[in-house]
């Protein structure tokens, strides 16, 4: 049952060949970084004591992919104007701080108003209470993809997967959406081309901050529309939102400036532990599968089902964690 109006994609028109959006979103975003990775001019990622990376790297791929997703939304669909409206808001904020660094307290308004927007336009029938948790979980999911990306091939990686799953689990309840994440995860596919190791083009905070509002908002959208379940969307992106959180929990507990560049987060351990970009995207990429396809085979299982992946899923981040930890602190100590 759909909570609140029916707010379902829909095509332009029934003969719009909506199935051409991936392949359109593909195509388009191929050519504009054939365009962007020869020009020396847009802001470069310069290696520093916090990255993992030893010479200038474009970090401007994302414009290709937001620009793509929205000739995509412009030819095909009807119903994610509003998405695209907020993800080419906060591309421009974000390629804004590409160039020049914004202030963190700018750049954390910027979020918290799209998530506000949101949330305000497309799901008003929600409680006081669930509107703002639904904000707060956005404007998080929004940062997820700016502090994940870090490693080559990894969110461009993650959206591909994702957003995959997305598509997946719409196609028989809303074929629109999922052909829509099924355009998100083209793009992405054709950035992985350049982006993965050795990367020759970056996704910059111009793709990686929309890219995190889209998964939130798709998320949350198919939860408000019944599609799936509340979990669904969060096992999906697992692999970032365990990997950010417990990251960033751990250094606030440590009352260091979480908010700041870092090398802590696990996949940048992976990597300085002699996994190299390669091999940690591979490994990352399998554990995304891995949750894809449970999350996928549990949509339609039983309560008790669901809760028993849950706890499934919970003892192997438990048993991740500890391993890379244990194997970091002995990288540390040079044992």
């Amino acid at each position: 049952m759909v909570r609140g109006r029916d707010c379902r994609i829909q095509p332009l028109s029934p003969d719009n060949y909506i199935y051409l959006a991936p392949p359109v979103a593909a195509a388009a975003c191929l050519a504009l970084l054939l365009v962007l990775v020869r020009n020396q001019s847009l802001p470069r990622d310069f290696p520093n004591d916090r990255s993992l990376h030893s010479a200038p790297v474009s970090r401007s791929g994302g414009l290709a992919i937001m620009c793509a997703l929205a000739l995509a939304g412009v030819l095909f669909f009807r119903g994610v104007g509003t998405w695209l409206g907020l993800a080419a808001m906060l591309a421009l904020v974000s390629f804004a701080d590409d160039w020049r660094k914004l202030s963190v307290r700018l750049r954390l308004m910027t979020h918290l108003l799209a998530a506000l927007v949101l949330v305000y336009y497309t799901m008003p029938d929600l409680s006081l209470p669930q509107a703002a948790l639904i904000m707060l979980a956005v404007a998080w999911g929004t940062n997820l993809y700016n502090f994940m990306d870090g490693a080559d091939g990894l969110a461009g990686g993650m959206t591909l997967i994702g957003f995959l799953a997305y598509a997946i689990a719409a196609w028989h309840t809303d074929a629109n959406l999922a052909w829509f994440a099924a355009s998100v995860s083209a793009a992405a596919a054709v950035f992985l081309l350049f982006n993965f190791h050795p990367a020759r083009m970056f996704m910059g905070d111009v793709g990686s901050i929309p890219l995190g509002f889209l998964a939130a908002a798709v998320g949350v959208h198919g939860w408000h529309a019944a599609l799936w379940p509340a979990w669904f969307p969060l096992l999906t992106f697992s692999p970032f939102i365990v990997d950010a959180t417990v990251t960033l929990a751990q250094r606030a507990a440590r009352r260091e400036p979480f908010w700041q560049a870092h090398r802590d987060h696990y996949y940048q351990r992976l990597v300085r532990m002699g996994m190299g970009h390669r091999g940690t995207a591979l490994a990352e990429y399998a554990l995304m599968v891995c949750v894809g396809v449970t999350a996928l085979s549990l949509l339609r299982a039983p309560a008790y089902a669901q809760q028993l992946m849950f706890a499934v899923w919970t003892a192997i981040y438990l048993a991740l964690a500890a391993l890379i930890n244990r194997k970091w602190a002995s990288h540390a100590s040079g044992k």
